[in-house]
């Protein structure tokens, strides 16, 4: 998972953080001795806390403490503009489009430490409680 702590989140959105650490898997081999976050790492990241996470809390009470909810995800627009290097600590940010029929949209953005835009897109969900 690439979620460390959910920040805030209420029916409209969610932010949490993650940090990459430097001995994930992904770092071996991108790239040789000059280790960068995958965009397609950062898409999970963003998908995970900004659908996957807003979702459970929007079905908090079909799912309860025994059901395992059925995620399928898609991003059809990611923009990226900042690498992320191991040991950075990142912030997601989403914020609901719409939510029906178990299905989620969410406009998510990510920044770095310093509040710079590492990027952003539109991540959909479907969730089946």
């Amino acid at each position: 998972m690439f979620v460390d702590e959910i920040l805030e989140i209420d029916e409209n959105g969610v932010k949490g953080t993650y940090t990459y650490k430097e001995n994930e898997f992904f770092y071996e081999g991108h790239f040789k001795d000059k280790p960068i976050t995958p965009g397609v790492i950062l898409t999970e990241t963003m998908a995970q806390i900004g659908v996957v996470c807003l979702g459970i809390f929007l079905l908090k009470d079909e799912i309860g403490s025994t059901k395992k909810p059925q995620i399928a995800l898609t991003s059809n627009h990611v923009d990226f503009y900042l690498p992320v290097l191991p040991n950075e600590k990142v912030t997601v940010i989403s914020e609901k489009v719409y939510f029906r029929f178990n299905k989620l949209k969410c406009e998510v953005k990510m920044v770095n430490t310093k509040n710079e835009l590492v990027c952003r897109g539109e991540i959909s969900g479907m969730i089946i409680a």
